[in-house]
């Protein structure tokens, strides 16, 4: 079969933590009970001012990690507790879902073009597993080397551009599926025109990509 065969969609676009690896909303949990802070304390954190706090500004690279982890203890002291903000950054590093990525290999066996849309702190490296998985994708964006970040809506018609870039041929944001754990950064990605897919059970989430594919991803 071929990308000409398939179904509504042309290209595809994943988010990395909580789709392609495990949520670091897990890992944030257990450090929360570890640390007898209020559970849902960190993520409430985190979207509280969030274009423009702590997190906001060391996803795009505006804080070095010293600089973050001044920041967002800062942010809890405020907010009346206290955290250790490396703990809440080693949280990030959530297992590969492996049905995942054979879904990823599928559809680019398929020939459809693939592209990652990443909100983080660092460039990613291109080694080990995890450079194995970015070279499954025709384009990466990362927020932390465009200085923009989701749900920032500059940052979804980038990755549509650099996609189209890298695999020779135009493509419209109607043309791809776009895959995110988080409802806040699938809505201008839907504004946009792009048919999202919320990933909450990856199962689930896979069966609305095959329909939208014509392919089996399951």
């Amino acid at each position: 079969m071929t990308a000409r065969d398939l179904g509504h969609v042309r290209a595809v676009v994943f988010d990395l933590g909580g789709v392609l690896t495990e949520s670091p909303l897990t890992a944030f949990a257990a450090y929360e009970q570890e640390a007898e802070l209020p559970a849902g304390f960190i993520v409430g954190l985190n979207s509280t001012d969030p274009d423009t706090n702590a997190w906001a500004r060391y996803e795009r690279r505006e804080l070095d990690e010293q600089g973050f982890r001044r920041a967002f203890e800062a942010e809890a002291a405020a907010a009346g507790h206290q955290l250790d903000a490396g703990r809440v950054l080693a949280a990030l590093a959530g297992e590969l879902r492996p049905a995942m990525v054979t879904a990823v290999r599928r559809l680019r066996a398929a020939g459809l073009p693939l592209a990652l849309l990443s909100n983080n702190v660092a460039p990613m490296q291109r080694t080990g597993r995890l450079g194995e998985l970015l070279g499954l994708f025709d384009a990466v964006v990362e927020s932390s080397v465009e200085g923009v970040r989701k749900p920032e809506p500059a940052i979804y018609p980038l990755a549509v551009q650099r996609l189209s870039k890298a695999v020779g041929r135009e493509l419209a944001p109607s043309d791809c599926a776009y895959l995110d754990d988080l409802g806040i950064n699938l809505k201008p990605a839907r504004a946009l025109g792009m048919h999202t897919i919320k990933v909450v059970d990856p199962a689930a989430a896979l069966a609305e990509l095959s329909a939208l594919t014509g392919l089996d991803l399951a």
